[in-house]
């Protein structure tokens, strides 16, 4: 059964414009199989369709200049019109100044472009392209796409339903997701051992194909290393000159490495919150993956029962991903917030006009207590509302006057904040 992308919908509705849409995301994340769903879709629609992959090597001679892949485009398509679709174009050297070019000769065609994480990191392609693309954030699965496909899409059309109404697969459907993430062909995989020799599989080709060839070298033990210290302290303070003393490299080391971790989808970073108050530690960020899968694997724990503790920062990682998926294509920003009297809130959503403090919990609350920490914060900033996140009911209590909801956790993925 094939698993079913939010992201298709998107894709189609863009296919009338003449922007390069531009799918980017992890290493096999389902870019090239979104790809060739679009390619179907057009062609049913009776459209002429060409299609080149760089990890091709038949297909490299076409992209050599831009007037000999024109012609081929025109030999298939005709100089009528047509579609476009070129995987994995960050194999093409100066990618973005070649899509520019032809970009730029308006030609009756719409192109189609998908790329790895790297296509950020060679020439600046976001750069070359600015103005004539759209870009398509394709993550992996996300927990509506997972629980979707694992319930046979029965609940596709009442997932909350689905979920208030049998809270005990609910929960059993999200430890299995923290476990084992969401790349897809690991969702694929029915055994424990198949899904540890896949996630085994991408982590090495992440690390020996993406990494080793942006970084120029094929040792990578210590970003190798980098990678397990950060998947060891998700939502903690990132202290670089700790990280470099544990590593025994340079700070400006660590700095570039993580930014590779970043660029190439595999860490995002979350930075403090503060308004000039003097008490609070400024620029120490936090990190949290993409992926859990990913992050599990890089610790050696794919695939192992969640314990409550490491189910807090597993879980914490997860909310992460649901929030950074609400402030998708806005102008609001997610930090986190610390003092140096250790004061701390998990995350500090910043919609410009107001700010909004959210605490997570893995684990039922039985009356809406807040943590002192959060109540500091709400003393301090005065905002006009609070979540705390858990496993248990839907609550609320006021702080100085400020409407606190205790959220069940599903209930985030459809509700505004």
């Amino acid at each position: 059964m094939m698993i079913k992308r939010h992201l298709f919908d998107d894709l189609k509705a863009h296919l009338s414009k003449k922007e390069i849409s531009l799918i980017v995301g992890p290493r096999q994340a389902g870019k090239t199989t979104l790809m060739m769903l679009l390619l179907e879709h057009v062609r049913s629609q009776g459209k002429r369709t060409v299609a080149f992959n760089l990890d091709i090597e038949s297909d490299h001679q076409f992209f050599e200049s831009q007037e000999g892949l024109l012609r081929k485009i025109t030999l298939e398509l005709g100089a009528s019109g047509g579609y476009v679709f070129i995987d994995e174009v960050q194999r093409k050297e100066n990618a973005g100044l070649f899509l520019k070019g032809l970009y730029d000769m308006n030609l009756p065609y719409k192109f189609i472009v998908s790329g790895s994480g790297s296509l950020e990191l060679k020439e600046k392609i976001h750069e070359s392209l600015a103005g004539r693309k759209r870009i398509f954030e394709l993550s992996t699965l996300d927990f509506i796409e997972f629980t979707n496909y694992k319930t046979d899409y029965r609940y596709e059309q009442n997932l909350p339903e689905f979920f208030a109404l049998d809270p005990q697969k609910t929960q059993s459907l999200l430890e299995e997701y923290l476990s084992f993430g969401g790349y897809p062909r690991v969702v694929l995989e029915e055994t424990v051992n198949e899904k540890r020799k896949i996630i085994a599989e991408l982590y090495q080709s992440y690390l020996e194909r993406d990494i080793a060839y942006l970084l120029g070298v094929q040792k990578t033990d210590r970003f190798t290393a980098l990678a397990r210290l950060m998947a060891a302290q998700i939502g903690q303070l990132a202290n670089i000159s700790e990280i470099a003393n544990t590593l025994n490299i340079n700070t400006a080391t660590v700095n570039n490495y993580l930014w590779y971790l970043e660029k190439t989808f595999l860490l995002h970073k979350v930075t403090p919150y503060f308004r000039n108050m003097r008490k609070e530690l400024t620029k120490t960020p936090v990190f949290y993956f993409y992926d859990l899968g990913m992050r599990n694997y890089a610790l050696g724990a794919f695939g192992e029962l969640v314990s409550p503790t490491e189910g807090g920062f597993l879980f914490q990682n997860f909310i992460h991903t649901l929030l950074r998926k609400k402030v998708e294509n806005t102008s609001n920003q997610i930090h986190h917030w610390r003092t140096t009297n250790k004061a701390e809130v998990d995350f500090v959503l910043d919609k410009n006009t107001e700010v909004v403090p959210i605490e997570v919990k893995y684990r039922k609350l039985p009356v809406p207590a807040a943590t002192r920490s959060f109540q500091n914060f709400v003393s301090a900033y005065h905002p006009s509302k609070g979540y705390v996140i858990h496993l248990g009911d839907a609550m609320h209590k006021a702080i100085n006057s400020a409407p606190i909801y205790f959220m069940k956790w599903w209930q985030l993925m459809f509700e505004e904040l």
